[in-house]
């Protein structure tokens, strides 16, 4: 079994996450509560509720604690597949230079179901930050409860790419398993 392979996808789910991360901060460092944070009158029917931005905080620590649950995992395997024991040495040569890559024999099982787990955790905070991001739309130009036109043409697309996207990701994953 190619570990490096494996090393190297442990490494984009990290660095992925770390993205991910990095915009849930963003979003944690907004306050929803500032009036001037908002296009709609608040004596509007539209007016976001105080629901909506205590939802928001919540989908927003979901999702760091999922990327960070990802990402914990992710390295874990990764540590585990580095301190293993050699069998092989094989020199591989890039552009960057050359540096020598391990291969280890690894339990196939454990790397898997581990894989799985960090890769439901990505899942899962992309699930979280889509909703925290449905609530900062809310929150901005009205809420979807009262059939604000801008909110639904902000909603509608996020809804329905970033679930594609995941069901994707999901597919191509799994079939990555299969073979």
């Amino acid at each position: 079994m190619t570990t490096s392979i494996h090393v190297t996808a442990l490494d984009s789910v990290v660095n992925v996450n770390s993205l991910f991360t990095l915009a849930v901060f963003i979003g944690l460092a907004w306050n929803p509560y500032d009036p001037s944070n908002t296009l709609v009158d608040p004596n509007s029917r539209c007016a976001p509720t105080s629901k909506i931005a205590e939802d928001l905080i919540k989908f927003h620590v979901y999702s760091f604690s999922s990327f960070l649950f990802s990402s914990l995992v992710a390295l874990a395997i990764k540590q585990a597949i580095k301190l293993a024991k050699p069998h092989t040495f094989n020199i591989h040569v890039t552009f960057r230079g050359s540096e020598f890559l391990e291969h280890v024999d690894v339990n196939k099982t454990l790397l898997r179901v581990g894989m799985v787990v960090s890769g439901a955790g990505s899942v899962a905070g992309c699930v979280f930050l889509m909703l925290a991001l449905v609530n900062v739309v809310q929150i901005k130009v009205g809420t979807l409860a009262c059939g604000s036109g801008h909110a639904f043409a902000a909603v509608v697309p996020l809804v329905i790419l970033v679930p594609l996207a995941l069901l994707i990701y999901v597919c191509v994953g799994l079939y990555a398993f299969t073979r």
